[in-house]
């Protein structure tokens, strides 16, 4: 439709006096680092340093909150709330390991808000989904997932759904059964990808956050490379490819993703190790993607190195670079919320290590680093 030259004036004089859009926040000067640890060492339960993006350096860590074995961590959108897995055996007279559900109170510092059964014996990871809505905890040791409600204020339900794995591997040593490792949200919150260790299979759940369940997909599963015991596992952001890392195979294989359909389709496994190394003896642990320049990292333990990957437009991985970690089995890494830096937390030798990441996905290595003991997991509060 032609416009008047009065309608045209009209609108856009209107269009002038649209507000201009708010100018985006300034970094603040440090962000708060909570960190997962086991506690049979100097470690008494979640620690907590402070981390500036500007220089890279990071504080000794102090704790937020004691509490026994919390080995993994994840952080509420709303950043009021923190949940933590209880890596034991025995919880609250019961054979069963436990999830707390932390408050962010003053000085960083942490309250428990209170603390449920997680359904089987050492838990070993959390996850939420984006909204907040649910939480879904891996029992190691086991071979078992439970699911739960968070509520408004912060505290968990009673397992709301709960699997049993069953089966084994070929390998005797580490596969003589289950062993579920970790569950992963997809980008659309409609399902979880579950890693067993123990049995090779990626198990498929439907999600409903509202109630805060999960129920198994037709498939329920998909196999895994044979041996390999898939770890952890990452979706790609466009919510079209899945990376996993397998713990004994020192690889990751790359899976197309239907996520109307909740269906992988295996495309590529490659070696997390660089090409001539040792794999006797290496594990990879922790797998993420770089939000902002389209690499891929894994971690591997033995080696004592982090790997990155390019991802290409198909899905599939090519090798970038191998970096040594800094330190002795590094567990999980994480990029502050910049983007700009990497820490890698080490089980073994007890440092924290940072990186910076390079325009290309290259990582430099800095001096900055920090004693902590026996870390295996970093969240950042932003």
């Amino acid at each position: 439709m032609r416009l008047t030259r009065r309608q045209f004036l009209v609108s856009t004089a209107s269009v002038s006096l649209l507000p201009a859009a708010p100018p985006a926040e300034p970094a603040p000067a440090e962000y708060p680092l909570y960190i997962g640890a086991y506690t049979n060492g100097s470690s008494k339960g979640i620690l907590v340093a402070r981390f500036n993006p500007k220089t890279g350096a990071i504080s000794e860590p102090q704790l937020a909150a004691a509490t026994p074995n919390p080995t993994f961590l994840a952080i509420h959108n709303s950043k009021r709330f923190l949940y933590a897995i209880n890596e034991v055996g025995n919880w609250n007279g019961q054979h069963s390991g436990s999830v707390s559900a932390f408050a962010f109170g003053p000085g960083n510092s942490l309250t428990l808000l209170n603390q449920v059964s997680s359904k089987g014996v050492g838990p070993c990871h959390v996850a939420l989904d984006s909204m907040g809505r649910m939480a879904v905890v891996a029992n190691y040791s086991s071979g078992s997932v439970a699911s739960y409600k968070i509520g408004s204020d912060g505290r968990l339900s009673e397992a709301v759904s709960s699997f049993q794995y069953s089966g084994y591997g070929p390998n005797k040593k580490r596969q003589e059964g289950p062993h579920a490792h970790s569950n992963t949200f997809s980008g659309d919150n409609k399902f979880v990808v579950g890693c067993d260790l123990g049995t090779d299979h990626i198990h498929i759940f439907e999600v409903d956050t509202t109630a805060g369940s999960l129920a198994e997909h037709n498939p329920p599963y998909v196999r895994a490379v044979p041996g390999g015991g898939p770890r952890h596992a990452a979706f790609h952001p466009n919510n079209k490819f899945l990376y996993v890392c397998n713990e004994m195979g020192n690889s990751v294989t790359a899976f197309s993703w239907d996520p109307w359909r909740g269906l992988l389709t295996e495309l590529q496994t490659v070696s997390s190790l660089p090409k001539g190394a040792n794999a006797e003896g290496n594990t990879t642990a922790e797998i993420r993607i770089h939000p902002q320049n389209g690499h891929l990292y894994v971690s591997n333990r033995g080696h004592d190195s982090i790997t990155s990957f390019e991802i290409q437009k198909n899905g599939t991985l090519e090798f970038s670079e191998n970096k040594p970690s800094g330190g002795h089995t590094p567990r999980n890494f994480n990029f502050d919320p910049t983007g700009r830096w990497l820490l890698a937390a080490h089980q073994d030798s007890g440092n924290i290590t940072v990186f910076e990441i390079m325009k290309r996905g290259g990582l430099r290595t800095t001096q900055n680093q920090v004693k902590c003991g026996a870390p295996v997991c970093l969240r950042f509060l932003a």
